[in-house]
């Protein structure tokens, strides 16, 4: 990032008020309704694999996660989908969200994108109510998880930055969860692995949020194969 844009993204923090802050604690809680203790995104099956043994294995399949795959688009998908909204650009919107929605690598991760975004949305709609979100979702053939939390955010005034790492935050802390009943690690252990990647996915929000939709892209092979061969594994914990 710029020192401009630095310092722009250092005002948005700074101006998030109490409301919006209540309802972005609330919305990226674990405790919020949307099913995401359901999912592991592949890693069931990269246990089973013998791809992550340990802490420091786990570590290094999430900071990949973050900085080369899905955490990296799916934060990029959440940018632009803010923007759009606050731009009142309801095109664009639904192009933002047809291209993240046939972005995933696999049947198991559209369900879980597609069935997180439909929760999130549902219950947004319920006890937040806001006049122009169903204009907005009917803009959008499908609204999978990220273009969701990008969308309910905008209509509510949650500033871009702060939503941005507090999604991340949600996202590696549901992954650290999922590891935590696989490997499995303790809670220390995996408290260990939050703390080793904060600064991962501080730089992951940094690079979302100036990058354009022509800078999407992953090179997580194995975790794409993943999510691929935990379809037919014969014994699964998880939906992915």
């Amino acid at each position: 990032m710029t020192t401009s844009e630095r310092a722009s993204a250092l005002t948005e923090m700074r101006e998030l008020d109490s409301a919006a802050l209540y309802r972005l604690l609330t919305w990226l809680s674990p405790a919020f309704p949307i099913g995401g203790f359901s999912y592991s995104s592949g890693i069931e099956w990269a246990v089973e694999a013998g791809d992550i043994a340990d802490a420091a294995s786990f570590r290094d399949w999430l900071s990949t996660m973050l900085t080369h795959g899905g955490g990296f688009c799916d934060a990029v998908f959440l940018a632009h989908t803010h923007r759009a909204v606050e731009q009142g650009n309801m095109e664009a919107l639904g192009e933002i969200a047809d291209l993240a929605a046939a972005f995933v690598p696999s049947r198991e991760r559209q369900l879980e994108t597609a069935s997180q975004g439909r929760a999130f949305i549902e219950i947004a709609r319920s006890a937040w109510s806001s006049p122009d979100l169903d204009d907005a979702v009917a803009r959008c053939k499908t609204v999978v998880y990220p273009v969701a939390v990008g969308l309910v955010g905008a209509l509510h005034d949650v500033p871009l930055t702060p939503l941005l790492h507090g999604f991340l935050h949600a996202v590696t802390s549901n992954w650290i969860s999922a590891g935590s009943r696989l490997v499995p690690l303790g809670q220390t252990d995996s408290q260990r692995v939050l703390a080793a990647l904060e600064p991962v996915v501080a730089a992951t929000a940094d690079r979302a949020l100036v990058a354009s939709l022509d800078d999407l892209g992953s090179a997580t092979f194995r975790a794409d194969l993943a999510s691929l061969r935990h379809e037919t594994q014969y014994t699964r914990l998880f939906r992915s």
